[in-house]
Protein backbone atom coordinates (compact mmCIF):
# COMPACT_ATOMS: atom_id res chain seq x y z
CA UNK A 1 0.00 0.00 0.00
CA UNK A 2 1.22 3.02 -0.96
CA UNK A 3 1.57 5.89 1.91
CA UNK A 4 0.17 9.41 0.42
CA UNK A 5 3.03 12.15 0.84
CA UNK A 6 2.83 14.52 3.42
CA UNK A 7 1.03 18.12 2.15
CA UNK A 8 3.12 20.60 0.49
CA UNK A 9 3.94 23.41 2.78
CA UNK A 10 4.29 26.79 0.34
CA UNK A 11 4.98 28.80 3.49
CA UNK A 12 8.58 27.09 3.62
CA UNK A 13 11.47 27.93 1.58
CA UNK A 14 12.43 26.66 -1.82
CA UNK A 15 15.25 24.72 -0.87
CA UNK A 16 12.93 22.98 2.06
CA UNK A 17 9.86 22.51 -1.00
CA UNK A 18 11.93 21.45 -3.21
CA UNK A 19 13.21 18.13 -1.44
CA UNK A 20 9.43 17.77 -0.28
CA UNK A 21 8.83 17.47 -4.31
CA UNK A 22 11.75 15.28 -5.12
CA UNK A 23 10.82 12.74 -2.14
CA UNK A 24 7.24 12.11 -3.82
CA UNK A 25 8.22 9.36 -6.72
CA UNK A 26 6.95 10.69 -9.96
CA UNK A 27 8.60 8.90 -12.80
CA UNK A 28 6.73 9.13 -15.82
CA UNK A 29 3.30 7.79 -16.04
CA UNK A 30 3.09 7.49 -12.04
CA UNK A 31 2.34 11.09 -11.66
CA UNK A 32 -0.66 11.30 -9.32
CA UNK A 33 0.57 11.30 -6.34
CA UNK A 34 2.61 14.37 -6.90
CA UNK A 35 -0.39 15.96 -9.07
CA UNK A 36 -2.88 15.34 -6.33
CA UNK A 37 -0.18 17.52 -3.72
CA UNK A 38 0.33 20.24 -6.16
CA UNK A 39 -3.46 20.80 -6.65
CA UNK A 40 -4.20 20.48 -3.04
CA UNK A 41 -1.42 22.63 -2.40
CA UNK A 42 -3.15 25.44 -4.60
CA UNK A 43 -6.92 24.68 -4.62
CA UNK A 44 -6.70 26.92 -1.23
CA UNK A 45 -5.35 30.33 -2.54
CA UNK A 46 -8.46 32.23 -3.16
CA UNK A 47 -6.42 34.85 -5.76
CA UNK A 48 -6.05 31.31 -8.41
CA UNK A 49 -7.98 29.43 -10.46
CA UNK A 50 -7.12 25.81 -10.59
CA UNK A 51 -7.60 23.57 -12.73
CA UNK A 52 -6.91 20.12 -13.56
CA UNK A 53 -6.40 17.66 -16.37
CA UNK A 54 -5.05 14.16 -15.71
CA UNK A 55 -1.77 14.66 -13.51
CA UNK A 56 -1.30 18.26 -15.40
CA UNK A 57 -2.41 20.85 -12.95
CA UNK A 58 -3.03 25.02 -14.22
CA UNK A 59 -3.11 27.66 -11.93
CA UNK A 60 -4.63 31.58 -12.55
CA UNK A 61 -4.78 34.65 -11.81
CA UNK A 62 -7.24 37.11 -13.91
CA UNK A 63 -6.75 40.58 -12.82
CA UNK A 64 -7.38 41.99 -16.04
CA UNK A 65 -3.73 42.85 -16.45
CA UNK A 66 -2.80 43.85 -20.02
CA UNK A 67 -0.12 41.09 -20.26
CA UNK A 68 -0.44 37.10 -19.54
CA UNK A 69 2.97 35.65 -18.91
CA UNK A 70 2.68 31.18 -18.57
CA UNK A 71 5.24 29.15 -16.38
CA UNK A 72 5.69 25.94 -17.17
CA UNK A 73 7.47 23.01 -15.58
CA UNK A 74 7.34 18.75 -15.79
CA UNK A 75 6.65 16.85 -12.72
CA UNK A 76 7.85 13.61 -13.99
CA UNK A 77 11.14 12.36 -13.75
CA UNK A 78 13.32 9.67 -15.40
CA UNK A 79 13.45 6.08 -13.30
CA UNK A 80 14.98 5.77 -9.90
CA UNK A 81 18.78 5.02 -10.11
CA UNK A 82 19.90 4.41 -6.59
CA UNK A 83 19.11 8.20 -6.24
CA UNK A 84 15.84 8.42 -3.88
CA UNK A 85 14.98 9.90 -1.77
CA UNK A 86 16.78 13.25 -1.75
CA UNK A 87 19.78 14.28 0.04
CA UNK A 88 20.68 18.26 1.40
CA UNK A 89 24.74 18.82 1.50
CA UNK A 90 24.34 21.90 3.34
CA UNK A 91 28.12 22.88 3.74
CA UNK A 92 29.06 22.62 0.46
CA UNK A 93 25.02 24.44 -0.80
CA UNK A 94 24.10 21.05 -2.96
CA UNK A 95 20.61 19.22 -2.79
CA UNK A 96 21.25 15.47 -4.46
CA UNK A 97 18.47 13.02 -5.97
CA UNK A 98 16.50 12.56 -8.62
CA UNK A 99 14.47 15.44 -10.00
CA UNK A 100 16.42 17.88 -7.96
CA UNK A 101 17.61 19.35 -11.48
CA UNK A 102 15.44 17.96 -13.65
CA UNK A 103 13.01 19.82 -12.60
CA UNK A 104 11.77 20.08 -9.26
CA UNK A 105 13.86 23.09 -8.52
CA UNK A 106 12.23 24.65 -10.78
CA UNK A 107 8.89 22.92 -9.69
CA UNK A 108 9.36 24.59 -6.25
CA UNK A 109 10.13 28.35 -7.64
CA UNK A 110 7.12 28.35 -9.25
CA UNK A 111 4.53 27.12 -6.47
CA UNK A 112 6.11 29.52 -3.86
CA UNK A 113 5.95 32.45 -6.43
CA UNK A 114 2.25 31.32 -7.37
CA UNK A 115 1.65 31.05 -3.72
CA UNK A 116 3.43 34.19 -2.37
CA UNK A 117 2.90 36.61 -5.24
CA UNK A 118 -0.66 37.17 -5.11
CA UNK A 119 -0.87 40.63 -7.67
CA UNK A 120 1.67 39.92 -10.12
CA UNK A 121 1.56 43.00 -12.49
CA UNK A 122 0.96 41.13 -15.46
CA UNK A 123 -1.52 37.44 -15.11
CA UNK A 124 0.20 34.68 -14.65
CA UNK A 125 -0.97 30.83 -15.97
CA UNK A 126 2.04 28.48 -13.75
CA UNK A 127 1.67 24.98 -15.61
CA UNK A 128 2.64 21.84 -14.15
CA UNK A 129 2.58 18.77 -16.36
CA UNK A 130 3.12 15.35 -16.80
CA UNK A 131 5.28 13.06 -18.80
CA UNK A 132 7.61 15.41 -20.09
CA UNK A 133 10.24 12.59 -20.17
CA UNK A 134 8.54 9.77 -22.37
CA UNK A 135 6.89 9.73 -25.69
CA UNK A 136 5.30 12.91 -27.13
CA UNK A 137 2.06 11.33 -27.06
CA UNK A 138 1.88 11.84 -23.27
CA UNK A 139 3.42 14.95 -22.63
CA UNK A 140 0.82 16.69 -20.92
CA UNK A 141 1.71 19.98 -22.86
CA UNK A 142 1.03 18.21 -26.14
CA UNK A 143 -2.54 16.97 -24.34
CA UNK A 144 -3.53 20.29 -22.94
CA UNK A 145 -2.65 22.45 -26.34
CA UNK A 146 -5.25 19.97 -27.91
CA UNK A 147 -7.74 19.67 -25.19
CA UNK A 148 -7.70 23.22 -23.52
CA UNK A 149 -4.95 25.65 -26.24
CA UNK A 150 -6.97 28.74 -24.78
CA UNK A 151 -5.09 27.51 -21.25
CA UNK A 152 -1.36 27.79 -23.01
CA UNK A 153 -1.98 31.19 -24.24
CA UNK A 154 0.12 34.32 -23.49
CA UNK A 155 1.90 37.33 -24.38
CA UNK A 156 5.50 35.29 -22.97
CA UNK A 157 6.41 31.98 -21.49
CA UNK A 158 8.66 30.70 -19.61
CA UNK A 159 9.58 26.89 -19.25
CA UNK A 160 11.40 26.21 -16.11
CA UNK A 161 14.32 23.46 -17.52
CA UNK A 162 17.66 23.89 -15.99
CA UNK A 163 19.46 26.64 -17.26
CA UNK A 164 21.90 27.30 -14.81
CA UNK A 165 19.90 30.04 -13.63
CA UNK A 166 20.58 31.72 -16.99
CA UNK A 167 18.42 32.52 -19.73
CA UNK A 168 18.68 29.95 -23.41
CA UNK A 169 16.06 31.40 -25.77
CA UNK A 170 13.64 29.66 -28.44
CA UNK A 171 14.63 26.23 -29.06
CA UNK A 172 16.22 25.00 -32.37
CA UNK A 173 14.24 22.33 -34.15
CA UNK A 174 15.05 18.98 -35.04
CA UNK A 175 14.58 16.46 -38.19
CA UNK A 176 15.60 13.24 -38.57
CA UNK A 177 15.71 11.63 -42.11
CA UNK A 178 16.81 8.85 -43.64
CA UNK A 179 18.92 8.56 -46.98
CA UNK A 180 18.79 5.69 -48.88
CA UNK A 181 21.23 4.55 -51.27
CA UNK A 182 20.86 1.50 -53.64
CA UNK A 183 22.93 -0.97 -55.56
CA UNK A 184 23.08 -5.09 -56.44
CA UNK A 185 23.21 -7.82 -54.66
CA UNK A 186 26.41 -10.11 -55.86
CA UNK A 187 28.57 -12.32 -54.78
CA UNK A 188 31.38 -10.71 -53.44
CA UNK A 189 34.06 -12.98 -55.20
CA UNK A 190 32.11 -11.84 -57.79
CA UNK A 191 31.35 -8.15 -57.44
CA UNK A 192 31.61 -6.43 -60.42
CA UNK A 193 28.56 -8.02 -61.43
CA UNK A 194 27.13 -6.12 -58.53
CA UNK A 195 26.60 -2.49 -57.32
CA UNK A 196 27.87 -1.95 -53.76
CA UNK A 197 25.67 0.35 -51.69
CA UNK A 198 27.66 1.18 -48.64
CA UNK A 199 30.21 2.07 -51.37
CA UNK A 200 27.29 4.38 -52.94
CA UNK A 201 26.30 6.14 -50.09
CA UNK A 202 30.19 7.68 -50.34
CA UNK A 203 28.22 10.66 -51.80
CA UNK A 204 26.26 10.91 -49.28
CA UNK A 205 28.94 11.21 -46.40
CA UNK A 206 30.65 13.44 -49.41
CA UNK A 207 27.44 16.06 -49.02
CA UNK A 208 27.72 16.06 -45.65
CA UNK A 209 31.32 16.68 -45.53
CA UNK A 210 30.65 19.50 -47.82
CA UNK A 211 27.40 21.03 -45.48
CA UNK A 212 28.36 24.80 -44.35
CA UNK A 213 26.64 25.44 -41.06
CA UNK A 214 24.31 28.68 -41.35
CA UNK A 215 24.29 30.94 -38.80
CA UNK A 216 21.45 33.54 -38.48
CA UNK A 217 20.48 36.18 -36.19
CA UNK A 218 17.73 35.88 -34.56
CA UNK A 219 16.57 38.34 -31.80
CA UNK A 220 20.23 39.51 -31.14
CA UNK A 221 21.10 35.41 -30.82
CA UNK A 222 23.25 33.46 -33.07
CA UNK A 223 22.04 30.66 -33.80
CA UNK A 224 24.10 27.56 -35.36
CA UNK A 225 22.15 24.79 -37.79
CA UNK A 226 24.13 21.33 -38.10
CA UNK A 227 23.48 18.90 -40.65
CA UNK A 228 25.31 15.41 -39.26
CA UNK A 229 25.07 11.69 -40.33
CA UNK A 230 24.24 9.77 -36.73
CA UNK A 231 23.92 6.04 -37.76
CA UNK A 232 24.77 4.44 -40.53
CA UNK A 233 23.30 0.65 -41.33
CA UNK A 234 24.16 -1.94 -44.59
CA UNK A 235 25.45 -5.36 -44.98
CA UNK A 236 23.86 -8.40 -45.94
CA UNK A 237 26.45 -11.17 -45.37
CA UNK A 238 30.26 -11.02 -45.10
CA UNK A 239 30.24 -12.74 -48.80
CA UNK A 240 27.18 -10.28 -50.05
CA UNK A 241 27.83 -7.10 -52.02
CA UNK A 242 24.71 -5.13 -50.27
CA UNK A 243 21.67 -3.36 -52.03
CA UNK A 244 21.08 -0.75 -49.67
CA UNK A 245 22.75 1.44 -47.48
CA UNK A 246 21.04 3.88 -44.94
CA UNK A 247 22.18 6.67 -43.54
CA UNK A 248 20.07 8.52 -40.76
CA UNK A 249 21.08 12.23 -40.86
CA UNK A 250 20.25 14.90 -38.08
CA UNK A 251 19.21 18.16 -39.10
CA UNK A 252 19.03 21.24 -36.26
CA UNK A 253 17.39 23.99 -37.93
CA UNK A 254 17.35 27.43 -36.57
CA UNK A 255 13.98 28.31 -35.26
CA UNK A 256 13.31 31.06 -38.57
CA UNK A 257 12.98 27.78 -40.39
CA UNK A 258 9.61 25.40 -40.06
CA UNK A 259 9.56 22.18 -40.62
CA UNK A 260 8.91 22.30 -43.99
CA UNK A 261 11.33 24.73 -44.92
CA UNK A 262 13.75 21.93 -42.83
CA UNK A 263 12.64 19.72 -44.81
CA UNK A 264 12.85 21.32 -48.23
CA UNK A 265 16.36 22.24 -47.61
CA UNK A 266 17.66 18.37 -46.92
CA UNK A 267 15.43 17.19 -49.85
CA UNK A 268 17.57 19.79 -51.97
CA UNK A 269 21.20 18.52 -50.51
CA UNK A 270 20.45 14.78 -51.04
CA UNK A 271 19.06 15.65 -54.40
CA UNK A 272 18.83 12.34 -56.06
CA UNK A 273 18.11 9.70 -53.38
CA UNK A 274 15.08 8.42 -51.57
CA UNK A 275 14.53 10.29 -47.61
CA UNK A 276 12.12 8.98 -45.49
CA UNK A 277 11.32 11.38 -42.59
CA UNK A 278 11.77 9.60 -38.99
CA UNK A 279 11.44 12.49 -36.63
CA UNK A 280 10.83 15.75 -36.83
CA UNK A 281 9.83 19.00 -34.07
CA UNK A 282 9.27 22.50 -34.76
CA UNK A 283 11.73 25.34 -33.36
CA UNK A 284 10.79 27.85 -30.98
CA UNK A 285 11.62 32.04 -31.33
CA UNK A 286 12.79 33.69 -28.94
CA UNK A 287 10.32 36.50 -29.06
CA UNK A 288 12.62 38.95 -26.77
CA UNK A 289 11.03 41.90 -28.44
CA UNK A 290 7.66 41.51 -26.56
CA UNK A 291 7.59 43.63 -24.02
CA UNK A 292 7.10 40.65 -21.09
CA UNK A 293 10.48 39.46 -22.57
CA UNK A 294 12.01 42.67 -22.29
CA UNK A 295 11.26 43.20 -18.78
CA UNK A 296 12.08 39.65 -17.74
CA UNK A 297 15.18 39.70 -19.21
CA UNK A 298 16.43 43.31 -17.36
CA UNK A 299 14.96 41.82 -14.41
CA UNK A 300 17.34 38.11 -14.58
CA UNK A 301 20.46 40.08 -15.43
CA UNK A 302 20.28 41.23 -19.52
CA UNK A 303 22.36 37.86 -20.60
CA UNK A 304 20.61 35.47 -22.90
CA UNK A 305 22.09 32.58 -24.66
CA UNK A 306 20.54 30.50 -27.71
CA UNK A 307 19.49 27.23 -27.05
CA UNK A 308 20.92 24.89 -29.20
CA UNK A 309 18.67 21.80 -28.54
CA UNK A 310 14.91 20.75 -28.38
CA UNK A 311 12.62 21.52 -25.64
CA UNK A 312 8.51 22.15 -24.94
CA UNK A 313 9.08 25.79 -25.66
CA UNK A 314 8.67 24.61 -29.04
CA UNK A 315 5.16 23.33 -28.06
CA UNK A 316 4.22 27.32 -27.15
CA UNK A 317 5.80 28.47 -30.10
CA UNK A 318 3.48 26.51 -31.91
CA UNK A 319 0.30 28.23 -30.62
CA UNK A 320 2.19 31.52 -31.32
CA UNK A 321 3.58 32.24 -27.59
CA UNK A 322 7.01 33.06 -27.80
CA UNK A 323 8.97 31.39 -25.08
CA UNK A 324 12.45 30.84 -23.17
CA UNK A 325 14.30 28.33 -20.47
CA UNK A 326 14.99 29.78 -17.06
CA UNK A 327 15.61 27.60 -14.37
CA UNK A 328 18.22 26.30 -11.55
CA UNK A 329 20.40 23.29 -12.57
CA UNK A 330 23.32 22.25 -15.03
CA UNK A 331 20.93 20.86 -18.05
CA UNK A 332 24.57 18.15 -18.62
CA UNK A 333 23.15 16.81 -14.48
CA UNK A 334 19.63 15.54 -15.76
CA UNK A 335 19.34 12.10 -16.00
CA UNK A 336 22.12 11.35 -14.32
CA UNK A 337 22.51 8.96 -11.29
CA UNK A 338 24.66 11.77 -9.50
CA UNK A 339 22.09 14.86 -10.08
CA UNK A 340 22.16 17.76 -7.85
CA UNK A 341 20.81 21.40 -7.90
CA UNK A 342 23.15 24.33 -6.27
CA UNK A 343 20.53 25.56 -3.60
CA UNK A 344 21.88 29.45 -4.13
CA UNK A 345 20.54 28.85 -8.02
CA UNK A 346 17.00 27.61 -7.03
CA UNK A 347 17.33 30.93 -4.34
CA UNK A 348 18.26 33.31 -7.58
CA UNK A 349 15.73 32.29 -9.64
CA UNK A 350 13.26 32.88 -7.24
CA UNK A 351 14.24 36.18 -6.70
CA UNK A 352 14.84 36.59 -10.16
CA UNK A 353 11.16 35.53 -10.87
CA UNK A 354 9.65 37.77 -7.98
CA UNK A 355 11.00 40.62 -9.00
CA UNK A 356 9.76 40.86 -12.40
CA UNK A 357 6.77 39.59 -11.20
CA UNK A 358 6.09 42.10 -8.77
CA UNK A 359 6.98 44.88 -11.47
CA UNK A 360 10.51 45.95 -8.88
CA UNK A 361 13.97 47.07 -10.58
Amino acid sequence: MTTAPEPLDLTTDAITLTRALCDIESVSLNEQAIADAVEAALTPLSHLTVIRRGNTVVARTDLGRGERVVIAGHLDTVPVNDNFPSRLDEEAGILHGLGTCDMKGGDAVMLRLAATVPEPVRDVTFIFYEAEEIDAEYNGLLLLSQSDPDLMLGDFAILMEPSNAGVEAGCQGTLRVDVRAVGERAHSARSWKGVNAIHAAGEILDRLNAYEARRPVIDGLEYHEGLNAVAIRGGVAGNVLPDECVVEVNFRFAPDRSEAEALAFVTEVFDGYDLVVTDTAPGALPGLDRPAAKAFIEAVGGEVNPKFGWTDVARFTGLGVPAVNYGPGDPLLAHKQEEFVPVDQILHCEDRLRTWLEGRS
